[in-house]
């Protein structure tokens, strides 16, 4: 079984798709696929399709939404040449739950997960190169937000905000290792979308002021910080971070920090939301 949840979902099985059409059908699969392998309660299912207030009939409609799907996988599994198994043993009913078996198929979020953690072993070796490389390798998988397509309760949307983070912790590092590869004049339309898309997010800020001050435009790096100052203080009563107050100075006095130093300032291996909790992304 092939499970996609790095945009819209899609899980096929024998190269057949099994997503239904219908919204709660769909919500099932969505958090069995976000689990894959692993066991989910039947109070978790419940609690995603009618949060606080299920139904009576919950566990019933819990069911059919299940042979729904069995259905689905008993189409594919017959496009399979020799195959012996059941539905009933790729969506598995196991005591007090439900699990859905990959049986050794891809699955692109653990992918994005292990391409990742190869870009960030490099960048820890300070090869910068592999680093770019593997993350913007990990961060191909994404073909648009996770689940983009599936009506979301409490907990799916927790997952897909588990993964965002993720998302924007490779997407940090890539970038990190593109600045101290000279990348700087290529960074700089791709930071001028992220900074508006997260208006909040201290570290894209910092990198987008090192680019431009880097590229001869001091005074458009300053303009960032005040920018994102004026944010800050506005919406959440807070300075920029001492990190960030360290840049804008050395912004100032026309010395920009080295790479060396500038990985110290503005850390690239938290992820976008550590420290102070308030490199927080948000979107417009």
């Amino acid at each position: 079984m092939d499970i996609e949840v790095l945009g819209a979902l899609s899980v096929r099985e024998n190269g057949v798709s099994i997503t239904p059409t219908a919204p709660k059908p769909r919500q099932v699969l969505s958090l069995l696929a976000l689990h894959a392998d692993q066991v989910v309660p039947v109070a978790t299912l419940i609690e995603e399709l009618w949060e606080k207030n299920p139904p009576r009939s919950a566990r019933t409609t819990l069911q059919t939404y299940v042979l729904q799907l069995r259905d689905l996988i008993g189409v594919a599994l017959a496009f399979g040449e020799n195959e012996r198994c059941t539905p009933k043993d790729i969506l598995v009913t196991l005591p007090g739950g439900y699990r859905l078996e990959t049986r050794g198929g891809s699955v692109d979020y653990r992918e994005f997960e292990r391409r990742a953690g190869a870009g960030y072993r490099a960048m820890d070796a300070d090869d910068y190169q592999g680093a770019a490389r593997r993350l913007a390798d990990a961060l191909s998988l994404w073909t648009g937000p996770a689940l983009t397509d599936v009506q979301a309760g409490s907990r799916i949307e927790t997952e897909v905000r588990r993964l965002e983070e993720l998302r924007l912790c490779a997407l940090d590092q890539r970038i990190e290792a593109d600045l101290r590869l000279g990348r700087h004049r290529e960074l700089l339309s791709e930071l001028t979308v992220l900074v508006k898309q997260y208006s909040l997010h201290e570290s894209l800020h910092g990198q987008f002021m090192l680019a431009l001050h880097r590229s001869g435009r001091r005074g458009e790096a300053l303009n960032v910080y005040q920018r994102l100052r004026t944010v800050l203080v506005s919406e959440l009563g807070l300075e920029p971070s001492a990190a960030l107050s360290r840049l804008q100075r050395s912004i100032l006095m026309a010395h920009p920090e080295s790479p060396a130093t500038s990985r110290g300032a503005l850390p690239v291996t938290a992820p976008p939301a550590a420290g102070r909790g308030r490199i927080a992304a948000r979107t417009n």
